[in-house]
């Protein structure tokens, strides 16, 4: 699945929503306290199950002001919960934010995030206590999501603090691991962010698959849908884009070793421009026992080396 690009002026509108509570903490160094950002913000949290039947029902029993499809028919919301593997809740009526517990702890930061990013972009309130075939449509549900996540990510990252962190070092996993570290997210979430705000103008592109070497695909593995997320960087998708996630895989998987985790490999490779004109890219590969995180970027134009031209040859 290939991430969503959102309008210039909806990431402006984003923006400056994120700037304001930036500065209302008083401009914070990494990494981010979401309770701070959770205290200015007026919200409360709280936590539900999928696997305990009683938590949800407490959950539910607290619901006194949510909508009223939700209080006549209570397991509605349960059954979203578990059909949709929904690894959070925000319930704008009554400004709370709920997270599955039994995620691991490291992932709810990114959900707490990604919940207040619906909170604070003011046309996603209307459009999720509505019942409208717009706000049930997939197309819209996946744009607001997407929405949801930048709001997260530029309120995790600080704004343009990460960027400017970024381009000062070389893309490569051990700068992912250590902007990581610094700004208290996820690997994988640190690179999703290097990919899309990291480098600008640079083409650069980021796949989440799970293991990409034979030997160690999962039972469910989907060749025709290998990667779980596809990242592209502007720059990627304009003059790439036209590359498939099948293509893309196919590159990880002729270097990728057998290794239980760390790195899996790296190598450099041509990939073709919608001009037909050929690029060398930088692709690496690294294993944290859960989900394969490559990054691929751009190095330099591909000359094709071409035969030196000598009077024996010539005479054929």
């Amino acid at each position: 699945m290939k991430n969503v690009s959102l309008r210039s002026r909806t990431v402006a509108d984003i923006d400056s929503q994120v700037v304001k509570i930036l500065k209302g903490l008083g401009n914070p160094e990494p990494p981010v306290d979401l309770r701070v950002v959770r205290e200015l913000l007026k919200l409360d949290q709280g936590y539900y199950s999928t696997t305990d039947d009683s938590l949800l029902r407490e959950t539910f029993s607290r619901l006194k002001v949510a909508g009223l499809q939700v209080l006549l028919r209570p397991t509605l919301l349960r059954d979203a919960v578990r059909s949709l593997s929904l690894k959070a809740l925000y319930l704008p009526d009554q400004k709370r934010i709920l997270l599955d517990k039994d995620l691991p702890i490291l992932k709810h930061r990114w959900n707490e995030a990604h919940e207040i990013g619906h909170d604070i972009i003011p046309w996603h309130e209307g459009m999720m206590l509505g019942d409208t075939k717009q706000t049930l449509s997939p197309t819209c549900h996946e744009m607001m999501e997407a929405e949801a996540n930048y709001a997260a990510g530029q309120l995790l990252f600080l704004g343009t603090r990460f960027s400017e962190e970024a381009a000062a070092s070389a893309p490569n996993i051990e700068a992912v691991k250590k902007l990581s570290k610094d700004f208290g997210n996820t690997v994988t979430s640190t690179l999703w962010r290097l990919v899309e705000h990291g480098h600008a103008g640079r083409p650069m592109v980021a796949l989440v698959t799970g293991h990409p070497h034979r030997g160690r695909r999962e039972a469910a593995f989907d060749p025709a849908a290998p990667c779980r997320y596809c990242v592209e960087s502007p720059a990627f998708r304009e003059r790439f884009g036209h590359l498939t996630e099948i293509d893309l895989f196919g590159t990880v998987v002729g270097y990728c070793g057998a290794q239980r985790g760390g790195s899996l490999g790296q190598t450099e490779t041509i990939l073709s421009d919608r001009n037909r004109d050929g690029h060398v890219f930088s692709f690496e590969t690294f294993y944290n026992r859960h989900e394969a995180l490559t990054l691929g970027f751009w190095l330099r134009p591909h000359v094709p080396v071409r035969p030196a031209w000598s009077p024996a040859a010539a005479s054929f």
